[in-house]
């Protein structure tokens, strides 16, 4: 079948394009940004794979997307989006897409959405069922599989959950983690979207997807830390308004405020599974919440994760167009630039390609947690969200607070663009030439306050990237 992807560079798209792949179809990729596909996990399919550049909010975007479609899937949503009316930008998304499908030949669009069956929803799972109804249409048959919170390595609830436990061995939390839910492994996830794919006995239907378990937030909090072998201990106090959870959220875990508001409201509802045979109809084995995060820390142990939630750029990143970045100015920019011989070039670029995460920064670590502690102070994404794998890097990836503009360990370069709240806009380079390592630090103010701000830090970057450098060039 030839099949229409988007959301191919998000947490589920990129897992369910290789399965795609692995059985046989053809995918198209809808992305909104081009450079941050990479064909690296998808080598042996390249032939069956086609990228095009949408994007939903805009109409003029969608000329290029091909006819002679067979199924489509529908991956698209807003929840991060701090801008605006984050469902007007839903619903205006998936019009849009609904039309774009009507104009092609294809049967089938299924659409991953949240379970929404209680009377009163949050904002976020109203849009959802809003878009839910936006995508029906006479011309194919819609199959929608409602999931509630979805468990696997790089997912934002595992993540989030991760965090918690990991970080606190005493937690005083809001009174909504007596909230019910039915997590579901990722793993169930991409078996149910493949496994409706073609099937029309799930045409212009819809069906909730869920693990075995019903849970309150609490009890997924303590049977991950029996997992993980943790003593942890969970008070619950009734006077922590919806904005001071969204608070503790935000300086807790690695989520973004804008994310961890939305995840607050939905929080309050209970998400529970209607009951329907489909995992029977698809032979699909579903499995319980202990299952799902033991699965999951087996591809953290692996360096094998997939895709990561906080790899998504949010609204903001698009808006501005961050592969604009990608040359690295030379005018109205403060830099600091330093070289060193290196005796091993293959270390060395394993050390540059390791960097962040939980391999840190090399040198005065300490200074760049406090760093990420101010930036989560002033609204910024601060340290926590680490990175993806260990190892290796790929555009569009994030590493703490930086996001990979450019990496290449062919070419020896890392090119890396700050997240972080500053008052300019800031680069931090590799480069490996002829046994040299060639580091630069680029900044570019903005106004006074950017020029008293490089001033203010400069005698960090001395002593911080001086002791960085020896470490990657393998002189300390």
């Amino acid at each position: 079948m030839k099949i229409f992807l988007t959301g191919a560079t998000g947490y589920i798209g990129k897992r369910l394009l290789i399965q795609l792949l692995e059985e046989g179809h053809t995918v198209v990729c809808s992305v909104r940004d081009p450079k941050r596909f990479s064909t690296r996990l998808y080598q042996n399919h390249v032939n069956r794979l086609q990228v095009v550049q949408n994007d939903f909010l805009d109409s003029a975007t969608l000329d290029n997307i091909p006819i002679d479609l067979d199924a489509a899937y529908y991956l698209v949503h807003s929840m991060s989006s701090g801008e605006g009316d984050f469902a007007k930008k839903e619903q205006q998304s998936a019009d849009n897409f609904r039309t774009a499908m009507e104009a092609t030949s294809v049967k089938q669009v299924i659409f991953l959405t949240g379970i929404v069956n209680e009377q009163k929803l949050s904002r976020h799972l109203e849009s959802r069922k809003r878009v839910e109804e936006s995508l029906k249409s006479d011309r194919y048959a819609l199959t929608s599989l409602r999931a509630g919170i979805i468990v696997g390595s790089g997912s934002a609830s595992f993540e989030i959950v991760r965090d918690l436990v990991e970080k606190l061995p005493v937690m005083i939390a809001p009174k909504w983690l007596n909230t019910k839910c039915q997590p579901i492994a990722i793993r169930n996830v991409i078996q149910f979207l493949v496994g409706v794919l073609g099937k029309e006995f799930t045409f212009n239907k819809n069906y909730d997807i869920a693990g075995t378990d019903i849970l309150t937030y609490k009890e997924m909090l303590l049977q991950y830390a029996q997992v993980r072998g943790l003593k942890r201990h969970i008070y619950m106090v009734p006077v922590m308004t919806p904005k001071l959870s969204s608070y503790w959220l935000y300086f807790i875990t690695s989520t973004s405020y804008p994310l961890a508001k939305n995840l607050v409201d939905s929080m309050k509802i209970n998400v529970i599974a209607s009951n329907n045979t489909l995992a029977e109809d698809l032979g699909i084995q579903l499995f319980s919440y202990r299952e799902a995060i033991l699965m999951a820390f087996d591809k953290i142990k692996q360096n094998d994760v997939l895709s990561s939630w906080y790899d998504s750029f949010s609204g903001t990143f698009h808006a501005r167009n961050v592969w604009q970045y990608l040359e690295v100015p030379s005018k109205g920019c403060f830099k600091d630039v330093r070289s060193m011989t290196v005796d091993n070039e293959d270390s060395a670029l394993e050390r540059i390609f390791s960097i962040g995460g939980k391999t840190g920064w090399y040198y005065a670590d300490f200074l760049w947690r406090i760093r990420g502690f101010l930036d989560k102070i002033f609204g910024g994404v601060g340290l926590r969200r680490g990175r993806r794998n260990h190892s290796e890097l790929e555009a569009g990836d994030s590493v703490d607070f930086w996001r990979v503009l450019y990496a290449s360990k062919e070419e020896k370069r890392l090119l890396l663009f700050a997240e972080m709240k500053v008052p300019g806009e800031a680069w931090l380079e590799f480069r490996i030439k002829d046994g040299v390592l060639h580091q630069e630090a680029t900044f570019r103010p903005l106004g006074l306050s950017g020029r008293l701000y490089w001033y203010a830090v400069l005698p960090f970057h001395g002593l911080i990237f001086n002791g960085m450098l020896k470490k990657l060039a393998g002189k300390d």
